[in-house]
């Protein structure tokens, strides 16, 4: 769907503007034509930074788009709650999947791009977790494609495990966006060909980006000393063991 008048939007675009121009990020974007500026797509994202799905928005602007996120149904309250409505976010309610899935479906046909991780959750290693199906289930129904984009230091402002940089630092931020995957027949084909398009893309990122040997920030495959891909999925499982405990002590007390 093409740009109309979202002035919630508006004023959320302007802010992040802001908030980047304070921290003098710098901006290198590979394939913006490859963003559609009219129908519907699955816009799927590499994830390693709490705040990437704002270099994200920026992207569907840039092709005089308004991206719709998939976010947490718990979030469906209060102030965030009046932003997701008027944002048309798309709540993802774990106990309820199948009902997310379909207003996602529904957006895809109504003409949106629709962002979604295939990774699920933020990677600790800064490399590709292995990808959940759900983008390539949801192009197949819908009839769209998939347009794979991969976003490289940003996981340096704000990410898991290291003190947040909010600062001005003027980080550089490569972005590069890939040619639409057509839908397929077979999901799991379909999110075979969107992680080798995105392990491509992301080494595309990283070409001539400086990397500090050693910095926490920096993949060990590359020098640095962030987790291995095999150390990053025990803490994964750790972190999902204290959350759940923590849920069970709330429901007890």
């Amino acid at each position: 769907m093409v740009l109309g008048r979202e002035p919630v939007f508006d004023v959320l675009t302007g802010l992040v503007r802001t908030f980047f121009g304070l921290q003098g990020l710098r901006f290198d974007i590979g394939g913006q034509d490859n963003i559609p500026r009219t129908g519907g797509a699955v816009l799927a994202v590499n994830h390693t930074a709490y705040l990437d799905f704002m270099e994200v928005g920026l992207v569907g602007r840039k092709s005089g788009r308004n991206v719709r996120y998939m976010m947490k149904a718990e979030l469906e309250h209060g102030i965030v709650g009046w932003l997701m409505k008027h944002c048309k976010a798309i709540g993802v309610d774990r106990s309820a999947g199948a009902q997310s899935y379909a207003r996602a479906v529904d957006s895809l046909r109504d003409g949106e791009i629709v962002v979604v991780y295939p990774e699920a959750t933020i990677s600790r290693s800064f490399e590709l977790k292995e990808f959940k199906s759900g983008a390539a289930r949801m192009a197949i129904e819908a009839g769209v494609p998939i347009i794979p984009m991969t976003i490289w230091g940003a996981h340096r402002v704000w990410t898991k495990d290291l003190p947040k940089q909010l600062g001005r630092h003027r980080f550089p931020i490569n972005i590069r966006i890939g040619a639409a995957i057509p839908p397929g027949e077979s999901a799991d084909a379909m999110t075979a060909d969107l992680r080798t398009a995105m392990t491509e893309l992301l080494a595309h990122a990283q070409e001539g980006y400086e990397m500090p040997a050693g910095a926490p920030w920096v993949p060990a495959r590359l020098g640095g000393s962030a987790p291995t891909p095999e150390q990053a999925v025990i803490l994964d499982q750790e972190e999902l063991a204290r959350r759940r405990a923590a849920a069970e002590r709330r429901a007890a007390s």
